[in-house]
């Protein structure tokens, strides 16, 4: 099922959670995740992502409504497969869903779900999500039978961790590198046949963007850190620009 144009324009999803982990490092108000939300709408971002975690270290709960209300973009909720958020996720009905593997000790998402250890549980859970209207996604690695598990299942989207290829680029270690990227990339071409939206994400920058929205069935990126980080020096505006730019020439 072709699904995607190689040449199409290529979607950017920013991730605001670490304005908010700021936010929330000092209490109060500031910095505030929904003026980082406007100004990603007004760099052209194409929606906005934020994770609500079990321990709220990033999003607060008031957050998401007042994001959402804020933006006229796609909201895409990250969340874990547990009875609260599916909750939450219900309530506010956003345009996106991402379910995401969640520990206390992590620093950040490690790794990606485990869909093929957990079919039946995720089947049910994400069943009312798709009822309300909601584009389910399974944040997971590339791996085919993750890909067919999230298929089985019926999730709408895939996004693949792109962590793995990330370090490796950071590494210098080509070898390593090159063989993950191989896996992304069948990765990919599998979940386009199996009728899937691919999107993919975790520790993007300008360095190492452009392999990663080459896939041609990619049709989403979704970043965070590097975004609110290069911030801090040139401004969210024009992080957000200069990251569109790379990914464009990345495209062509």
């Amino acid at each position: 099922m072709a699904l995607t144009n190689p040449d199409s324009p290529l979607r950017l999803g920013v991730n605001i959670d670490h304005v908010a982990t700021l936010r929330n490092a000092r209490g109060g108000a500031d910095p505030d995740p929904v003026r980082a939300a406007l100004l990603a709408q007004k760099a052209g971002a194409d929606g906005i992502t934020l994770h609500l975690r079990e321990d709220r270290r990033h999003i607060l709960d008031a957050d998401l409504p007042a994001i959402m209300a804020a933006v006229n973009l796609p909201i895409n909720l990250e969340i874990a497969a547990t009875e609260e958020m599916q909750r939450i996720a219900l309530v506010h009905r956003p345009h996106a869903v991402c379910l995401v593997p969640e520990r206390r000790e992590e620093r950040t998402t490690e790794g990606g779900l485990d869909v093929v250890r957990d079919v039946a549980r995720l089947t049910d859970f994400i069943a009312p999500l798709t009822e309300t209207g909601a584009r389910v996604s399974m944040f997971i690695a590339p791996d085919e039978a993750q890909v067919e598990a999230s298929a089985k299942i019926g999730a709408q989207v895939i996004e693949l961790h792109v962590g793995a290829y990330c370090e490796y680029s950071a590494e210098g270690n080509e070898e390593a590198r090159d063989t993950e990227l191989r896996r992304l990339f069948a990765s990919a071409a599998l979940a386009q046949e199996l009728g899937l939206e691919v999107h993919a994400g975790h520790g993007l920058n300008f360095a190492n963007v452009g392999p990663i929205a080459a896939i041609p069935e990619v049709v989403e990126l979704n970043i965070g850190h590097f975004l609110i980080g290069e911030a801090v020096f040139v401004g969210l505006e024009a992080a957000i620009r200069e990251m569109r730019r790379q990914m464009s020439l990345a495209r062509m």
